[in-house]
């Protein structure tokens, strides 16, 4: 057992018990990891502060749930745990508002744009590609974080989202393509996504 896992179960057994001190202990323990996380997902902090603390909520009333014995580190598990509660509560976000965004919706039209191998991605810093990703509409933005970021499947993000596997295809596709835009105006190389 590893020793900063007696103090994570001594917090999360107080959530359990709805202690709010130990409650305030895991807000802010996890608020960074969890800002960052929901931030990819929304253009305005405000936004992303209050899709973190919709997951939160949503952490403090699911805690039952999380187990901790089957774990040898709690906190990378609670982490992990915790992030997939984030990123639904991003997509629940997102299929929420999804009309209302700049009356621009995920597409159902599949496009063929190819796809190249060659990466130029090295010559920008970490800072000026997130901010290249947050110019991206908000549906391209959400495909292309749960496919590229994330990690997850055509399928997947169709179930999540609600949409047909042509459209997550096409939308990451189309997001590919914008942020190759947006990048090549920022630099004189030539940037394959």
């Amino acid at each position: 057992m590893i020793s900063g896992n007696n103090n994570i179960s001594a917090i999360i057994a107080g959530c359990r018990n709805n202690d709010r001190s130990s409650q305030k202990e895991l807000y802010q323990l996890l608020k960074g990891y969890a800002l960052k996380i929901c931030f990819r997902y929304q253009n305005h902090t405000e936004e992303s502060e209050e899709i973190m603390n919709e997951g939160f909520i949503k952490l403090f009333k699911n805690i039952n749930q999380f187990d901790e014995a089957r774990h040898t580190d709690i906190e990378i598990a609670l982490k992990g745990w915790f992030k997939r509660i984030l990123i639904n509560t991003c997509i629940d976000h997102y299929r929420k508002n999804a009309s209302q965004i700049n009356g621009r919706v995920i597409t159902d039209e599949p496009e063929r744009i190819a796809d190249h191998t060659e990466n130029g991605l090295d010559v920008l810093s970490y800072k000026e590609i997130l901010e290249a990703i947050k110019k991206l509409s908000p549906g391209y933005r959400t495909v292309f974080n749960l496919f590229v970021i994330e990690g997850m499947s055509h399928e997947e993000i169709a179930n999540h989202l609600g949409i047909s596997v042509g459209a997550s295809k096409s939308n990451l596709s189309k997001a590919r393509d914008n942020l190759r835009k947006i990048l090549v105006k920022k630099t004189d190389y030539k940037i394959y996504v």
